[in-house]
C-alpha cells in the first residue's frame, strides 16, 4: 500500500512539511524559534538571523488554524502549479516572492513583524489562474482572480483593522502574475523549439 503512494508535489509538499515542523519547533520553544528565525521584522542587519528571516517568514505560522489555512490551499492549488511549470521554477518563484515580501515588511513597516504563507499562496492563485492563458490572449479566470481576491484585499487593506497582512496578499499576486507569465511564456517558447 505504501507503495503507491507517490511524492508527487516535492516543492509543494516539502514545503508544507517545513512549515509543520517551525509550528511544531515554536510550540516546543515558547515561540523563541517562531519569532528568531520564522518572523521578519526590523532587525540590525550586522544580526545574520536577519537574512534567514527574509526567506524563514513564509514557514512561520501563529498556530495550527493559520497553518492550515495557508497549508490547505496550497496543497489544493500549488501540485497542478509545479505539475504544469516544473519544481525549480516554482521554487525560484516561492523563494523570490519570500524574500520581496520580507524586505518590503523589513523596509516599510518598521514597528511590525510578518509570518506565514499567505503571499505564497496568493502568488498561487494567480499563476494557477494563468494557466489557461493562449497566443496572448487574458483568460477570464485570471481577470476574475484580479478583481475578486486582489481587489477584495485591497479594500481590506483600506478598511479593515486585523492583524492580517493584505499587502502581503497583494505582493504575492503581483509576483503569481509576473512569475506566471514568465512561466507560461518559457513553456510556450520550449515548446515552438
Amino acid at each position: 500500500m505504501l507503495s503507491k503512494i507517490r511524492y508527487n508535489a516535492p516543492v509543494i509538499l516539502t514545503f508544507s512539511f517545513l512549515s509543520l515542523g517551525a509550528l511544531l519547533l515554536g510550540l516546543l520553544t515558547g515561540g523563541w524559534t517562531t519569532t528568531h528565525l520564522f518572523c521578519v521584522y526590523r532587525a540590525p542587519l550586522a544580526d545574520p538571523l536577519t537574512y534567514v528571516r527574509f526567506f524563514g517568514h513564509v514557514l512561520g505560522h501563529s498556530g495550527l488554524e493559520h497553518y492550515m489555512g495557508n497549508i490547505l490551499m496550497m496543497l489544493v492549488i500549488g501540485p497542478t502549479v509545479e505539475e504544469k511549470y516544473g519544481s525549480k521554477p516554482l521554487l525560484y518563484a516561492m523563494l523570490a516572492t519570500a524574500l520581496v515580501s520580507g524586505l518590503v515588511q523589513f523596509l516599510f513597516f518598521p514597528g511590525s513583524a510578518l509570518l506565514g504563507a499567505s503571499g505564497i499562496v496568493f502568488m498561487l492563485i494567480v499563476i494557477s489562474s494563468l494557466g489557461g492563458m493562449k497566443n496572448g490572449t487574458i483568460p477570464l479566470t485570471l481577470i476574475l482572480v484580479a478583481v475578486f481576491y486582489l481587489g477584495g484585499e485591497v479594500l481590506r487593506a483600506l478598511t479593515a483593522d486585523d492583524n492580517i497582512s493584505q499587502l502581503t496578499h497583494i505582493i504575492g499576486g503581483i509576483c503569481g502574475g509576473v512569475f506566471g507569465y514568465s512561466m507560461a511564456g518559457r513553456k510556450k517558447h520550449r515548446r515552438k523549439s
